[in-house]
């Protein structure tokens, strides 16, 4: 919910390229919904050649983003082949940098000495938790003083930092999660991404869960999670520039999540919340009593105030007696505030 132009990512997915071993949860060829692994030079040319098509006028950066991997954990001479390639567009002006996510424990002097030598600005660690006991249950592999360590380096060297966490793994609870996003808050990262955990066809989570040994969230723990993690972040001032999986094509089907809180719309239901609580705060606060009232948001907020099917709308009429609730746009407010007028 921010009013700032949006970035233009062109995605480049190596789905477990350079992955030392498979977490519990993964299944990257569902969530990226690519079954080939790292691209060739040609193709490489062709993915770019495709998405500059579609870039509009009301863009701000344009970035070449290498996902689904562990980019730093590729083999040394194909990182060097995938961003000497992407290079060629930043010197052509027609891409403005690079950038790439990777684990906590690949981030040392000598590949970041490797990538400096290219146009890369921005670098996304796959945190998930900085619990120890959840990060060995998912059985991630690296540690909370890894993430520690990376960030550090990251930050000597001014790299755009950004952090993704999750939501519900084994092991994991409302506490642990909420302790996550604020140590993850101490390190300071310029942005961040929550993700809920869900069960992949093809992930050994999913083993686990047909036998019963590992329960997911439901789609309202998930987004009451959620939210309380984003209200840590923003707290904080730190963007959250994702909440949900992207809907890929398998994940939109249904045939790829067998459990857990999948919604397409997951960051509206999340947002949604925090507008109810808001508005429900204000009423309770007020002494004026009506049972009419205007609700004055944003314009781009109206769809997210309302709730999915109204469903804000009619939790309010029935927890204060109101009759009729018009929503307006008010364009003097931001995308999260609120304003409440009561009708006589």
């Amino acid at each position: 919910m921010n009013n700032s132009k949006r970035d233009f990512i062109i995605p480049v997915f190596v789905p477990h390229a350079g992955c030392p071993h498979q977490c519990i949860f993964c299944n990257q060829n569902t969530v990226t919904g690519k079954k080939i692994s790292i691209p060739s030079p040609d193709d490489l040319d062709n993915i770019i050649a495709t998405f500059l098509k579609f870039k509009g006028s009301k863009r701000n950066r344009v970035q070449i983003a290498f996902y689904g991997g562990n980019f730093l954990g590729i083999d040394t001479d194909i990182i060097k082949q995938l961003l000497v390639v992407a290079t060629k567009y930043v010197t052509k002006g027609v891409i403005d940098s690079i950038r790439f996510s990777t684990r906590p424990d690949t981030i040392d002097d000598h590949k970041l000495d490797i990538v400096e030598n290219f146009p890369v600005k921005t670098i996304e660690l796959g945190v998930q938790s900085m619990d120890d006991s959840v990060l060995l249950a998912a059985k991630r592999g690296h540690t909370y003083s890894d993430t520690i360590n990376a960030v550090s380096l990251l930050k000597k060297r001014n790299f755009e930092t950004g952090m993704q966490m999750m939501i519900g793994l084994p092991g994991d609870d409302e506490s642990k999660s909420i302790a996550t996003a604020n140590q993850i808050s101490v390190l300071r990262p310029d942005f961040v991404r929550i993700y809920p955990t869900l069960v992949l066809s093809g992930s050994t989570l999913a083993v686990l869960y047909n036998k019963g040994k590992y329960e997911p969230l439901s789609l309202l723990q998930g987004v009451l999670i959620a939210k309380k993690v984003y209200l840590v972040f923003k707290e904080n001032n730190i963007k959250v520039i994702r909440m949900g999986l992207q809907a890929t094509d398998d994940l939109k089907e249904g045939s790829s999540v067998i459990a857990g809180p999948y919604h397409p719309a997951f960051a509206h239901l999340v947002y949604s919340e925090i507008f109810l609580d808001n508005i429900i705060k204000m009423l309770e606060s007020n002494n004026l009593k009506s049972e009419n009232i205007i609700i004055k948001v944003h314009p781009k907020s109206i769809s997210i105030s309302r709730g999915i099917k109204n469903k804000n709308i009619q939790t309010i009429k029935e927890l204060f007696g109101i009759k009729s609730i018009d929503v307006m746009p008010d364009i003097s407010l931001s995308r999260d505030e609120v304003k409440i007028e009561f009708v006589n």
